[in-house]
């Protein structure tokens, strides 16, 4: 009978001891749920910080179903048709044009690479920028006439501000920037950079030089393209031609000057006469 206390006590203890293991289920369902909820409010202000910012948040570029950007490989041949300001019945605007250059062995001395694979990871993110600029590529690699007549560099970006034409059919002038970019450091949030912020603009001067594009020199007379193929043949002309052209040309220009003079000072001098 001493021991009834003891055998009646045994239930309460069982019931004890399955109490704990639903105790520490409670508590993880508790940290999970904390956790979630943390998450979720990460999310919502990277989310909203991105958006105050003008930036894309990677993850919601590429969650998101944006259709992305066109690529147009430029070319000598069609650039001109292209890049060109929309109608002159169209409603006034600027349209801009963000063009990335790069190059090959010859050209880049094949330093682009990281570039490029920027560049790449950079479109879908600049498709889901809110007015996002045209985008454009131009090979040097392939097509150095084009290079030269713009005397573009690679890696850079050149973006061009095409404004549309006014009423009358004049053309106001393109504001183009030069925007030589770091082989070893660039990555594709310089390129969304680029394309957001306005005031990236700010501390740089637009180009207006012999090489600008539509209204230099050389794209006003029409010979922008002639000037990039002089350019190029005398990169791919072999420096021992190179020596030859210009030792002949010295030689005959000396000739010229050291040759033969008219007067008295050329003709000989006459024999003295016989005394008487």
């Amino acid at each position: 009978m001493r021991f009834a206390p003891v055998v009646l006590a045994l239930p309460a203890m069982a019931a004890a001891q399955q109490q704990v293991p639903l105790l520490e289920q409670a508590k993880g369902w508790l940290n999970n749920f904390i956790g979630a909820a943390t998450s979720n409010v990460n999310s919502a202000s990277s989310a909203a910080a991105s958006a105050a910012s003008g930036v894309p948040n990677p993850a919601y570029a590429a969650a998101g179903k944006v259709q992305q950007l066109t690529v147009t490989d430029l070319t000598k041949e069609n650039y001109l048709q292209v890049m060109k300001p929309g109608a002159a019945t169209a409603s006034p605007g600027i349209e801009d044009w963000m063009v990335y250059t790069t190059g090959g062995n010859r050209t880049c001395f094949g330093m682009c690479n990281r570039a490029d694979e920027e560049w790449i990871k950079a479109v879908p993110l600049l498709s889901a920028v809110p007015s996002a600029p045209q985008l454009a590529r131009l090979d040097c690699e392939k097509e150095p006439q084009l290079c030269n007549a713009w005397g573009a560099g690679a890696p850079s970006v050149i973006y061009i501000q095409l404004p549309q034409p006014l009423p009358d059919q004049t053309t106001p002038a393109t504001t183009v920037y030069f925007l030589p970019l770091n082989r070893t450091t660039v990555s594709a949030q310089d390129f969304v950079s680029i394309a957001t912020e306005k005031a990236f603009f700010k501390e740089r001067t637009p180009y207006e030089g012999f090489f600008h594009p539509f209204d230099g020199i050389l794209a006003k007379t029409g010979l922008a393209i002639p000037f990039g193929w002089v350019v190029y043949g005398f990169s791919v002309m072999p420096s021992w031609a190179l020596m030859i052209g210009i030792s002949f040309f010295s030689r005959t220009f000396m000739s010229k000057r050291m040759g033969p003079q008219g007067g008295a000072a050329a003709r000989p001098a006459a024999p003295a006469g016989r005394t008487q």
